[in-house]
């Protein structure tokens, strides 16, 4: 009985000692901080291995009153950075960026005295910027922007007439001038800013925002062949999560996408990632940085980086890898 007894009481130690098994997995490692002035509000987009950050916004800086044209150009495999071309039009905050085959674009955004709706391709083959139509959808910043296979699209924000929006237009870079851009379908539920979006097997999700300062909890799915958008789980389905947020930043990683930091009453520092297959969330670990918003994410090679940001009044511009494998690791 004694052995028994003893049996009993170390598989009970073995169990509580295993308690932190039940912690969220994930892990950030930082890495080289990014090299241009700090900044919240900037955009990035992704070349084959390389990344792309730039515009922004620093209110110490003097050049621009503070919204900077730098952009600047990551590789993920040596951890470097370096200058590229400066932005050619305005300064701005809150635009959209993604990528087309091998091309990088921008648009749309706020100088500080403007709504913007000009939309510039960036060639890295040149290292240069070339402006593109205009978007037709109007002037707006904190619009969603992506590319599903040869096309980009730009949808919700914040308009010229000081509204909300819920309209998606879809640029072809191959078009005629003046040709480039044409309406699609508008998204479901409320109208929206400071959404984020990301895609995934060729169809785009968007999800968080606000809508007259009202806190969203839809999330739609973009089906760009049949244009149309089919709605997924609510943010708010389980009651203990916490995914409901403005200016957020996300990507995908190994089937998965993780929609993190932002804000919500405050700045935070959850992390959350979203199982296409069962559409469901689960809480992972903590950003290990500074809670922050308008920070700039992005998938490049295996690496999913997140890079610069706002707390507060303070700006930032350290950069972050996720590992959403490991245990969280503070030390790294």
């Amino acid at each position: 009985m004694k052995t028994f007894w003893t049996i009993v009481l170390g598989l009970f130690l073995l169990v509580g000692c295993n308690s932190s098994d039940d912690d969220p997995l994930g892990n950030w490692v930082k890495k080289s901080d990014f090299e241009g002035h700090p900044r919240g509000n900037s955009v990035s987009f992704v070349i084959g291995e390389k990344a792309y950050v730039g515009l922004g916004y620093n209110d110490d800086d003097d050049t621009n009153n503070g919204y900077l044209k730098d952009f600047w150009e990551y590789n993920s495999s040596t951890d470097k950075w370096n200058a590229i071309a400066s932005f050619p039009g305005n300064g701005r905050i809150s635009s959209v960026g993604f990528s087309i085959n091998g091309k990088g674009y921008v648009g749309t955004g706020y100088d500080g005295d403007n709504k913007l709706k000009d939309v510039w391709e960036y060639d890295p083959a040149t290292n240069a910027w070339t402006q593109k139509d205009d978007f037709i959808g109007g002037a707006r910043y904190k619009a969603v922007g992506f590319a599903l296979d040869k096309y980009g699209y730009i949808g919700t924000g914040y308009g010229d007439d000081t509204v909300d929006k819920n309209d998606f237009y879809r640029f072809d870079p191959t078009a005629a001038s003046g040709s480039q851009w044409q309406k699609v379908q508008s998204i479901s539920g409320s109208k929206r800013r400071g959404a984020t979006a990301f895609t995934y097997s060729g169809k785009a999700y968007v999800c968080t925002g606000v809508n007259n300062g009202v806190a969203l909890t839809d999330m739609y799915e973009y089906d760009p062949t049949a244009d149309t958008w089919t709605k997924k789980i609510d943010l708010d389905d389980d009651s203990d999560w916490t995914i409901v947020r403005q200016n957020a930043s996300s990507f995908v990683l190994d089937d998965k996408a993780y929609v993190f930091l932002g804000e919500n009453s405050s700045t935070l520092s959850t992390v959350w990632q979203y199982d296409f297959a069962k559409d469901t969330w689960v809480d992972m670990s903590d950003f290990e940085g500074s809670a922050r918003t308008n920070a700039v994410a992005f998938t490049v090679g295996t690496k999913a980086i997140v890079a610069t940001g706002q707390s507060g009044s303070y700006y930032l511009d350290d950069v972050w890898e996720w590992r959403p494998y490991e245990e969280s690791d503070t030390d790294d």
